[in-house]
């Protein structure tokens, strides 16, 4: 890591989206589903501990079992399930970085540069918003976004917003191109997901584990 990754590295929350409801998946909690072996979000833990200065989890249910990976885990404050606008919320007031790095529970295959690129783009753009785009469309769950909007997000959320693009085009935003590392974006919608995912990981070789189980 170079002196300026760590300086990025230090200004920056790793949110990680567990808050849900997992219709397509029978309502089972995403983040805990077993990928070879181990809970998605460990693996969600492990690629995101390095590239920023803390993680903490948003979740709306099974808090105890979240807080075994070690972690500070937060909801959104109510049971409204107002999608992930709600949790970029609440992980904005939970953070005391400058900037925070959302990511949903489910895609244990992000990159390791992922904090790095998204930062680049937002320098590059001058932006408070950067999102990640898989050469193809927008992946708005992957994001760096700065605290500064948490009054504006809240506003966005009390009368009634719940869109994301919405509110993204409201304050513009860089975007950070990801086309050559879109196993980044593979996740599990439905149960048929599950396996096609282990099978990606055969392709990918693993962290060692870090989370206390």
């Amino acid at each position: 890591m170079t002196a300026t990754d760590e300086v990025v590295r230090n200004q920056v929350t790793g949110i990680i989206l567990a808050g849900g409801l997992a219709r397509r998946m029978g309502g089972v909690d995403k983040g805990l589903v077993p990928i070879n072996d181990r809970p998605m979000i460990a693996w969600v833990i492990d690629a995101l501990r390095v590239q920023v200065a803390d993680v903490v989890i948003n979740a709306n249910r099974n808090h105890d079992k979240y807080r075994k990976f070690g972690c500070a885990v937060i909801d959104d404050g109510d049971r409204e399930f107002r999608g992930p606008l709600a949790g970029f919320a609440s992980g904005m007031q939970a953070a005391k970085t400058p900037w925070i790095v959302v990511v949903p529970c489910d895609s244990p295959l992000i990159c390791g540069d992922l904090v790095q690129r998204l930062h680049a783009a937002l320098a590059n753009k001058e932006a408070q918003i950067a999102v990640a785009h898989d050469g193809e469309r927008l992946q708005p769950v992957f994001a760096m976004l700065h605290r500064d909007l948490l009054a504006d997000l809240v506003g966005y959320l009390g009368g009634g917003g719940r869109k994301i693009d919405h509110w993204y085009e409201k304050h513009g935003y860089a975007i950070a191109d990801f086309s050559d590392s879109i196993d980044t974006f593979s996740n599990v919608n439905a149960p048929a997901d599950k396996q096609e995912l282990e099978e990606q990981f055969a392709k990918h070789q693993q962290p060692t584990a870090t989370e206390n189980e």
